[in-house]
């Protein structure tokens, strides 16, 4: 039986040998196998021999006249196998399922779900492009939130969507050197909490307060909504002047000063961070106290509820160039740090 390590070496030697002593030799050896046929069980084959006569089979053509110990049809038949299981190597899956989406575009859709709930797939698959993300509508859709999707945006998106539209006014006192009371009056904007008029008297009436509403809003900028208590200085000449103006009254509930929260809370900045730490000596003199204050307020202040910045926007400064200066504002109260050129 010859393997196939060694039918190399076999069909080498039959090449140098002369054809008429290799035609007896062959004729010995097919005696021989003929006799063991006879004579022997039929022999197992190894893989190493199937592999060499199927070899064998390509690459001669008149190979079945010299194949003894098996049958023809038999090598034929291994050489299917062999080929079958090639394919099946060949065409073996090498992962199972699609390509994984990338995490980043998972937590993108999720986000622009949960910003945007009136957002569809094509609106968020527009942002995505817009991005460099390359997805299809099936995974935009596949990866969305399923809540269900509200009739209107949220709370804080309509109160912040109409802040712009709201105003504050309200009364705080002031005591003076002499005893007095001064009533210092003011108005303060929802959207960025601005200042936006500051006046003292020491007589308010609802004429007066009246004037202060149209000299804080002259024209055409008017808002839509003015926020106020019950206080009896409102009267009907205040009144009938802001519903001239197209302005719509909102009045907070007896005793409720919660309701109008930013004035309130610009009055107690207002005294905790100036008036507590001066003496007024007259009109004039806290006229000039609150108008150096609410520039300080308005253009200098960080709020943490404006993501640390002021009313008026500041513009960051530079990190490694100039040196830091200190610019007093209120008269030394407070500081304002700016890089120097």
């Amino acid at each position: 039986m010859v393997t196939f390590v060694t039918a190399p070496f076999v069909f080498v030697r039959a090449l140098l040998k002369d054809p008429k002593e290799l035609a007896v030799e062959n004729l010995a050896l097919r005696h021989q196998l003929a006799v063991f046929k006879h004579t022997t069980k039929r022999p197992k084959l190894r893989k190493t021999d199937r592999i060499f006569w199927v070899w064998l089979s390509g690459l001669w053509a008149d190979w079945r006249s010299v194949l003894i110990i098996v049958q023809p049809a038999t090598v034929v038949k291994w050489h299917r196998l062999g080929f079958r299981l090639y394919w099946t190597w060949k065409s073996r899956p090498r992962k199972p399922g699609r390509p994984q989406i990338d995490p980043e575009i998972r937590r993108t859709i999720r986000r622009m779900c949960r910003d945007n709930p009136l957002w569809g797939v094509p609106r968020i698959l527009s942002e995505l492009e817009f991005l460099g993300f390359d997805v299809s509508e099936g995974t935009v859709s596949k990866y969305m939130l399923r809540t269900g999707k509200p009739s209107s945006p949220g709370w804080h998106s309509f109160l912040t969507n109409h802040a712009a539209e709201i105003v504050a006014v309200d009364f705080f006192t002031v005591p003076t050197a002499t005893f007095r009371v001064l009533f210092c009056f003011f108005v303060i904007s929802h959207d960025r909490r601005k200042i936006l008029h500051v006046n003292v008297t020491d007589h308010p009436t609802a004429e007066w307060t009246a004037r202060q509403i149209t000299e804080t809003f002259p024209w055409d900028t008017a808002p839509r909504f003015l926020l106020r208590d019950r206080d009896r200085i409102y009267g009907d000449e205040f009144r009938q002047r802001v519903k001239n103006m197209g302005i719509k009254e909102i009045r907070t509930s007896p005793r409720s000063p919660w309701q109008n929260p930013y004035a309130e809370r610009v009055i107690g900045s207002i005294r905790r961070e100036c008036l507590d730490h001066v003496i007024v000596f007259g009109e004039q003199h806290v006229r000039r106290i609150m108008a150096s204050y609410v520039e300080y307020y308005n253009s200098s202040r960080l709020h943490l509820s404006l993501d640390r910045d002021a009313p008026v926007p500041r513009k960051p400064g530079a990190r490694t160039r100039g040196k830091i200066i200190a610019i007093p504002r209120v008269g030394g109260l407070h500081h304002r740090y700016e890089r120097c050129a």
